[in-house]
Order: structure tokens, then C-alpha cells, then sequence
């Protein structure tokens, strides 16, 4: 703290001295003054390729679970989430709704899209197999569903076609293909039981396994008229940036109130339980590697400029001889390390966002993860935090690291020292 102290009251000519000189002391011994430069730029560079990559990972995750699942914000019934696969049909939306008109019209939005929820049986041929469906509006999916890949066939056309898509996993266990023809079975809203045959237009993949396996989509309509029922189990609201969804959560609360609309307002990531869990662990993992690497720069460089010490002994002797203070000795010393740190973390920071560009570019190809069939291409992406913790990081630590080689010169006995020049 006394250091802090110090440091404010010096004038912007005190500081610019002492960075001269830390300069003109680092470039003594040039060796090893470019070895603890490419020290600090390469610690930068790795945090960023690593925290890079795994902000990357954090994005693609949470656009694929909004893109495919969850949308930015979904609009049920309160108690829906909770209780509602009890009795799904108590808590319906209305088919049209000036509330819903309203939130679509919002500036910011993209769309708000309903969605049904079915659940039955699927048969083709000997076969039956348990599915769980959504209705959904087709023209609206092509915009929220973009994480949704058609690998054969086409996607859903049009709200009226007697058409559905498979998930890969439950085509595959069916024995289909495009164009085959398929038999959904399931309890009406009155407790009966409805049927309808429906042709498959297309197979598709998402980014979980588990949900191909078990899922298919169909019209609206139809889903409404094979349950024999209006409107939806869920509004599903994209907004034009993820970032702004809780300005425009807070927004709609205050709009559109649960006690008079009876509208339950509830984000993506308070349904994103997997997505939330990977970021916990991936940010623990990356807190360890922060803290590895920062030990690396300060043992690196505290070592390094206790050379620098111990090689200028008798000069530091002479300075205390002449009357120049502790004080002044502590500062110039701890300048050299300060000095490390700008530089080091500026020349890494420019490798680091350039190398990761580069490796963008390329692509980094990746196996495929638990729950899905395929691998994918990986990218950097480089954030302004990202940046930002690097450089803090790598000056925090070369600070800390050129604090003890400075308080072991400013304490240095001045006879000793003057030893040095005999």
C-alpha cells in the first residue's frame, strides 16, 4: 500500500525517468532481457489462444441450445416448467393474442414463435417407437432453428403440408427415409386417442444426440388438430443480440405482469442446465491455467531480475553512497519489472490476436463431443475480456515479480555493496 502511495505522488517527468532508465538497465544484458520479454509475450499468447478457444466453445454452445431449443426468452403459463408435463393442456396460450402482437412488435425482436408440445407413438411398418414432438410454425423455424441441420431431405415448408422431419437417431431406429410414410398416435386433450399418417419430408441434426433420438417436428396445425386443441404450450422470443436479454426480460416483466396477464417470462439459461454446468467447469479449468501460468511469469521473472541485482550490486552501493535514497533505489528496480509487463503483455497481445485470427481461418478440426454424432470445425474468439485479463495478468504478475528483486537492492548494506567495486 505504502508502495501505491509513493507511486501517485510522483509526477508524469519522475515516472517517464524512471521508464528510461528501467529501459536502458533491461538493455544491458540484451539476452536476457529478450529471454523475460518472450517470457511474458508468451505467457499472453497462450492465455488467449486458451481462454480464446474456450469462449468460443461458450458461444457456440449457448447459440446452438438458443437457436435450436430455447430462444432467447420463452412465454408460458406460470407453473408450465414445473408442473405442466402433469397436464400439459392446463396451461395453453391462445392462438391469437394481442399480447403476443405486442412483444413482436417490440423493438429488438426478431420473433416471437409458438410451439406445441406432443408426445405419442410413431410406427412405420412393424415398427412403434415412442416420440417426443414439437409443432411449430415453419416459416418462423427457419429463422429460430438455424442450429437445426437437414442432413437428407427438406425442412418443413409450409404450416398446412401433412409433412414431418426426424431427428437422425429416431429415423435411423424407424428404418426411414425421406419420403416414407409414417403413423403418429396420440391422447387427445379429452382423453381419446387420435391418428394421423404424415409423410417425411426430411431427417435432421442438432446439436444433442439424445434429442434426435426421440424427437420430430410437424406443423402447427397439425400438431393443434391431432390433439384436437388451439394455440401453444410455449412463446419462444428472439431477440436481435443475446446480450440484451435480460434488459428486455426486466422489460417484459414490467410490461406485461404475471398477476394481470397471466404470463410467465423465463430466459435461456435458467433452462440451459448442461450449458450452465460446462461453463462452471471449463471456468474453473481455465482459473487453474490462469493461475499456473501467472506462478510461470513471476518465479520466470523475479528470477531474472534478481540477476540483474546481484550483477549490479557495487553500482547500487555507489547510488546509496551518494546519498540517493532507498526509496528511489525501490522505485527505479521496480520500474524495470513494470517496464517487462507493458512490453510483454503488448507484443503478446498483438501475436496472440493475430495467431488467433490465422488459426480461425484455418479451422482447428475437433472430434466429436459426448452427445453428438459429428465433429466440427473450432475457431478462436477473441473477446475485449479476453484481451483485457491477458494483458492485467501478465502486468499484475511482472509487477508482483519485480517487487522483491527491487526491496532486496533498496535494503542492500551500503559497505557490502560498495565491496562489489574493489
Amino acid at each position: 500500500m505504502a508502495n501505491v502511495i509513493i507511486a501517485s505522488k510522483l509526477s508524469i517527468r519522475d515516472v517517464k525517468q524512471h521508464l528510461q532508465i528501467a529501459t536502458r538497465n533491461l538493455a544491458r544484458n540484451r539476452r536476457r532481457g529478450l529471454t523475460a520479454l518472450l517470457t511474458v509475450a508468451i505467457s499472453v499468447v497462450s492465455l488467449m489462444l486458451a481462454d480464446g478457444f474456450i469462449q468460443w466453445i461458450f458461444w457456440g454452445m449457448r447459440e446452438a441450445t438458443i437457436q435450436s431449443q430455447l430462444g432467447h426468452i420463452q412465454i408460458t403459463r406460470p407453473g408450465y416448467l414445473s408442473a405442466g408435463a402433469a397436464n400439459p393442456h392446463a396451461y395453453l396460450l391462445p392462438e391469437n393474442s394481442q399480447t403476443r402482437s405486442a412483444i413482436e412488435f417490440t423493438p429488438g425482436v426478431k420473433l416471437v414463435a409458438p410451439r406445441l408440445a406432443v408426445t405419442g407413438l410413431i410406427s412405420h411398418g412393424e415398427t412403434t417407437i415412442a416420440f417426443i414432438a414439437e409443432g411449430v410454425d415453419p416459416q418462423k423455424e427457419k429463422a429460430l432453428s438455424k442450429d437445426l441441420r437437414i442432413g437428407k431431405g427438406q425442412n418443413l415448408t409450409d404450416a398446412d403440408t401433412n409433412e414431418v422431419i426426424l431427428g437422425r437417431g429416431l429415423a435411423r431406429s424407424l428404418n426411414v427415409q425421406p419420403d416414407a410414410t409414417v403413423v403418429l398416435l396420440v391422447s387427445t386433450a379429452n382423453g381419446g386417442i387420435n391418428a394421423i399418417e404424415m409423410k417425411v419430408s426430411g431427417i435432421f441434426l442438432s446439436s444433442n444426440q439424445a434429442y434426435d433420438d426421440s424427437a420430430l417436428r410437424l406443423p402447427i396445425n397439425l400438431a393443434q388438430s391431432l390433439l384436437r386443441i388451439d394455440g401453444a404450450h410455449t412463446w419462444l422470443v428472439l431477440l436481435n443480440h443475446t446480450e440484451q436479454t435480460d434488459d428486455y426480460l426486466a422489460q417484459f416483466r414490467t410490461r406485461f405482469p404475471s398477476e394481470t396477464n397471466n404470463l410467465e417470462f423465463v430466459p435461456w439459461y435458467q433452462q440451459a442446465d448442461f450449458y450452465n454446468k460446462t461453463v462452471a467447469l471449463f471456468s474453473q479449468q481455465m482459473n487453474v491455467l490462469r493461475l499456473i501460468i501467472g506462478a510461470i511469469i513471476v518465479l520466470s521473472i523475479s528470477n531474472i531480475l534478481i540477476m540483474n541485482v546481484l550483477e549490479r550490486t557495487g553500482e547500487i552501493g555507489t547510488l546509496l553512497a551518494i546519498g540517493l535514497k532507498r526509496k528511489k533505489i525501490l522505485l527505479l528496480f521496480a520500474a524495470e519489472g513494470i517496464l517487462l509487463g507493458l512490453l510483454g503483455a503488448s507484443l503478446g497481445v498483438v501475436i496472440g490476436f493475430g495467431l488467433a485470427e490465422l488459426i480461425s481461418a484455418i479451422g482447428i478440426p475437433m472430434p466429436p463431443p459426448p452427445g453428438m454424432e459429428e465433429g466440427y470445425i473450432g475457431e478462436i474468439r477473441i473477446t475485449p475480456e479476453v484481451l483485457i485479463n491477458a494483458f492485467l495478468i501478465a502486468l499484475t504478475t511482472t509487477t508482483l515479480a519485480g517487487l522483491y528483486p527491487a526491496w532486496k537492492a533498496s535494503r542492500m548494506e551500503i559497505v557490502n555493496a560498495l565491496r562489489h567495486n574493489i
